[in-house]
């Protein structure tokens, strides 16, 4: 009777706190959101958070507000939206840096993204592309790789920073066909390709968004893609896996809360997102920005860290690479 008791007692209060997540998330929201941007404004982050708080606030009949924290390679913005109340109301873009690769690059963070987030859903992906500049005579991946080899050290790389896609893409490149490019890390893209526009810099592993009218221009020379297709926007321009067989890298870019955030808050968030995603106007305005709408359940976007994570720790530990 007592066994009995008990057990009744346990499904009574699994019962109770079902009902109250489901009311909560009925309720959800009744205040303003926040949608924090770990980088600053103007950038692919920001112009996906922007157009998605737009969407939201007509449907959820609540503000969307969108704060851009930059600093400390997206750490600043990433603990703070990992220290947020887990309410629903503190969402943080999560591109694949601030959760993938911060955590396993630099040994002390004082937010654990596996602990302390919760994915919500994947946003979308960043395409890059390698260009080199107009005093790089190559016209092919493996004409680089050629010349590369023949000139050890010779040739540098602009990049975002230490753990930035630019930078882990161009390691993954190094380590794949065994060259040796020398990295000139910058504050951000726009200072790196500036460099790489005007000689000084030879070689870029790009944004797409950034890059496009300087390879339509001519001012820069497209050799290949990082993702696993062709693209549409680069019609004709290989991609890298095609000279580099197994070669991907890319951004890609998420929505992460708070860790704890009741269940049912999350997949509200979630199936809006996924709706929003979907309607044909923001598909074309976010390909017009040269980002892949995507979306994903919660469940399986963090998946996508946590094996990212993996995957990049092995890329950080074999090129030894440090934090800046």
């Amino acid at each position: 009777m007592k066994f009995t008791f008990s057990l009744r007692a346990v499904f009574t209060s699994i019962f109770l706190v079902l009902c109250a997540q489901v009311a909560l998330a009925q309720d959800f929201p009744s205040k303003p959101i926040r949608i924090i941007v770990p980088l600053p404004p103007g950038g692919s982050n920001d112009v996906l958070a922007r157009l998605l708080a737009q969407k939201m606030s007509e449907s959820f009949g609540q503000p969307v507000v969108v704060e851009n924290k930059p600093g400390a390679a997206g750490n600043i913005a990433t603990e703070y939206i990992a220290k947020s109340p887990a309410d629903g109301y503190t969402l943080g873009i999560a591109p694949n840096q601030t959760v993938a690769v911060n955590p396993v690059l630099y040994p002390k963070l004082p937010y654990d993204a596996i602990k302390d987030l919760e994915g919500i859903s994947m946003l979308g992906r960043v395409p890059m592309v390698l260009v080199v500049s107009s005093k790089v005579t190559a016209k092919s991946v493996a004409e680089l790789i050629t010349q590369v080899k023949a000139a050890p050290d010779k040739f540098t790389y602009a990049s975002a920073g230490s753990g930035s896609p630019q930078h882990m893409a161009a390691e993954v490149f190094k380590s794949m066909t065994g060259t040796r490019l020398t990295q000139i890390p910058y504050k951000g893209s726009a200072p790196a390709l500036i460099d790489v526009l005007g000689g000084s810099v030879d070689v870029m592993f790009c944004p797409i968004n950034s890059a496009l009218a300087h390879i339509r221009s001519g001012k820069l020379r497209a050799l290949g893609t990082t993702g696993p297709t062709r693209l549409a926007l680069l019609n004709g321009v290989p991609t890298i896996a095609e000279t580099v067989p197994g070669f991907e890298s890319d951004i890609w870019i998420g929505m992460v809360t708070p860790a704890k955030t009741p269940a049912a808050v999350i997949a509200k968030i979630n199936t809006e997102l996924r709706r929003v995603l979907a309607l044909p106007d923001v598909k074309e305005k976010l390909a017009d920005q040269g980002i892949d709408a995507e979306s994903s359940t919660a469940a399986n976007f963090t998946k996508l860290i946590a094996s990212d994570q993996k995957r990049w720790a092995a890329v950080i530990k074999a090129a030894d690479i440090k934090p800046e």
